[in-house]
């Protein structure tokens, strides 16, 4: 996918929400895009806190409560609760050997520290399916706290931890609406749009008489990360590409 913390403190707290008038939004918008506050690259910033489960704010409770659901209906994606932590589902597999119970086998990334565990499951157990709202954000800047992110509707802010961004840190651009699942007031997971448009900064030289059904040739984007363009792509084109793995889309129409 930032930060005076709103009835959310905690030792090990990653993730608060800032609430703040309209005024407010727009004056850190206007920071933002002066400059004034920077945008660092993903490899410079430190790594950001992680929230715990519950807040210890007085009279806050930020638990939502979980769905009970089988095994077997996990998709990845989900959020699932175990013994007093969340979990965000990395794969899941049905598996129906010949002789046997059928399993669930699943592969979880704890939130609270990221370490991946992986676990088994008969189809038919019953797991903890958290309660997650999907919500519109905005993005607004990168600091060493984390991702800082603004809800429109109401112009809270959020601090979204390095690790729940992961690689969709590269595609972040200002201003850009990504979907964040919050639970209760953490933010759990992020969804990008599927595109973005960046720019070509190192290629091989466009050479006459090639065609875009030539080979595809090795190209460095404005974001760093490493792409394959057709041949007639030369340094300084704009593209589009998927932001799940960079491949090539387009050129860009703007």
């Amino acid at each position: 996918m930032f930060s005076v913390p709103l009835g959310f403190v905690g030792n090990d707290a990653k993730a608060v929400v800032l609430c703040c008038s309209p005024a407010a939004a727009q004056g850190r918008n206007s920071l933002a895009s002066t400059g004034k506050i920077s945008m660092l690259q993903p490899e410079t910033a430190s790594m950001a806190a992680r929230a715990p489960l519950s807040g210890s704010g007085p009279g806050q409770n930020i638990r939502k409560t979980a769905l009970k659901v089988i095994a077997s209906s996990i998709r990845k994606g989900n959020v699932i609760e175990q013994d007093g932590k969340l979990y965000v589902v990395l794969t899941a597999e049905n598996i129906h050997p010949g002789k046997g119970t059928p399993v669930s086998q699943i592969e979880m990334r704890r939130i609270s520290d990221g370490v991946k565990i992986s676990e088994r499951y008969k189809t038919t157990d019953q797991v903890e399916k958290a309660t997650i709202e999907d919500q519109n954000f905005n993005f607004l800047y990168k600091d060493a706290d984390g991702f800082h992110f603004m809800n429109n509707e109401n112009y809270d802010q959020v601090q979204v931890p390095e690790d729940v961004v992961g690689s969709a840190a590269s595609y972040l651009q200002e201003n850009m609406t990504v979907k964040l699942s919050l639970h209760g007031i953490i933010p759990v997971a992020i969804q990008m749009p599927q595109r973005a448009t960046l720019e070509v900064v190192e290629t091989e030289p466009v050479t006459k008489g090639q065609t875009a059904s030539s080979s595809y040739k090795p190209a460095i984007l404005s974001n760093g990360v490493r792409t394959a363009v057709p041949p007639h792509i030369g340094t300084g084109t704009r593209i589009v590409v998927m932001t799940e793995d960079g491949s090539y889309v387009e050129r860009a129409k703007d």
